[in-house]
């Protein structure tokens, strides 16, 4: 038997923290652990770390066996073996910047029996995660893209693990190709189009969606995205892509238009999103067997 066999896994995004407890000998996520906790990203690092361990202990709390082990999907740039935050300038966990994390968020768990914390790029948790969930496995080579508040790249070859891409900083257009994909770069071009300030892309389309300015909005993005599909198949040699995070909730109004040049690519669109982030987490501790079902109880 297998120690160990129930895992704390988390997805932190720039906004929010989820965490499920992961059964890893069927990988059942428990739907009836599952915890979302809102993260001002923005703020200090105590009330950071403090957000963060509020919901990984709510979470444990409703375990129905013994947590030894955090698994933690986490954006870039971060050190995955040192545990070291490294984002700077992202409008995101800046006050984090060069800390060691680990030992504070065990300090906060005090008195729970963690052993150990480990850490996996949140484009590469959820792209192992999908293509185990989506049966995609038999594929030679996918490669994932999550776009949100920040640009996640990841690329998985059949029989290994997904590993980051780390592509968010590749040069465009005098810049980087994350400056374009994300989230702020909808809200500074729409003000730029508009004069008009809204927080996000689901604002913009909820209250303008009629305006010419917002088709143009979107004409735009979706050829920032087309060079950077092109950018990335090319590099690594494939077609295949899964797409994720929470921009693809608008992905009809995004690639109207546009359908002919993305058949170019094999494009799935994430169903599994976060829990497909949080079994990847969670397969730091055990590796995928070659027929992985994800689902929750």
């Amino acid at each position: 038997m297998r120690d160990k066999r129930f895992v704390l896994a988390c997805d932190i995004g720039g906004t929010h923290i989820t965490a499920a407890i992961v059964d890893t000998d069927n990988w059942v996520i428990l739907e009836d652990t599952i915890t979302r906790q809102h993260v001002d990203s923005s703020s200090d690092a105590k009330s950071i770390l403090q957000n963060w361990t509020d919901c990984m202990r709510h979470c444990i709390a409703l375990s129905p066996q013994e947590v030894q082990q955090i698994g933690i999907a986490m954006p870039g740039p971060f050190d995955y073996e040192e545990g070291r935050a490294l984002m700077i300038g992202q409008t995101k966990y800046d006050s984090l910047y060069k800390m060691l994390v680990t030992q504070p968020i065990k300090d906060n768990l005090a008195g729970l029996p963690i052993q150990k914390i480990s850490y996996i790029n949140d484009a590469a948790a959820f792209l192992q995660g999908e293509i185990f969930a989506q049966g995609l496995e038999h594929k030679d080579r996918v490669l994932g893209i999550t776009l949100g508040t920040g640009l996640g790249s990841a690329v998985w070859t059949k029989g290994e693990k997904a590993f980051d891409a780390a592509l968010w900083e590749a040069p465009f257009r005098e810049s980087i190709f994350e400056e374009f994909l994300v989230t702020r770069w909808f809200t500074k071009r729409f003000e730029e189009l508009t004069g008009i300030q809204e927080p996000g892309l689901k604002e913009i389309l909820e209250n303008h969606d009629a305006l010419p300015s917002t088709k143009i909005l979107l004409e735009e993005y979706v050829q920032h995205l087309l060079d950077f599909l092109a950018y990335f198949s090319e590099k690594h040699e494939a077609i295949n892509f899964i797409i994720g995070g929470n921009i693809t909730k608008a992905w009809e109004k995004i690639c109207v238009g546009k359908k002919t040049a993305l058949a170019a690519y094999n494009i799935e669109l994430g169903k599994y999103q976060e829990h497909a982030a949080i079994i990847g987490a969670a397969s730091l501790f055990n590796t995928p067997q070659s027929k992985t079902v994800i689902k929750a109880r």
